[in-house]
């Protein structure tokens, strides 16, 4: 199965889960000139800005693993612009859901913190 199909399935997949635990999906794949974010979603009031990671195997780490310092940054940095256009009043959290080969799903909300 070709990356970017694999992605997408993953990206579906843990929007269903999310959606199962509640959250409500406001927006796939919201890109800006800083980056993308895969799901933004409503998690009461506050909003859920997530990372969906698919990994076939678990060398170096995995899938959450695969959401360096680096990432992160561009992860905020996108969140912040979006924010600022559209919630500027808005508390915010950043999830991670890393996705294996098995199709076993591990979700971390607050994984990251943007300060």
């Amino acid at each position: 199965m070709k990356t970017q199909t694999r992605g997408q399935l993953a990206e579906d997949q843990a929007c269903l889960y999310l959606q199962q635990q509640g959250l409500q999906l406001i927006s796939k794949n919201y890109h800006c000139r800083h980056g993308e974010i895969d799901l933004i979603m409503q998690d009461g009031k506050q909003l859920v800005f997530v990372e969906v990671r698919y990994r076939a195997n678990a060398a170096f780490g995995g899938a959450l693993a695969s959401v360096d310092t680096r990432k992160q940054s561009k992860l905020i940095a996108t969140a912040q612009y979006y924010l600022q256009s559209k919630a500027p009043r808005a508390s915010a959290r950043f999830d991670v859901v890393g996705i294996d080969a098995q199709n076993r799903l591990q979700w971390i909300p607050n994984a990251f913190e943007a300060g």
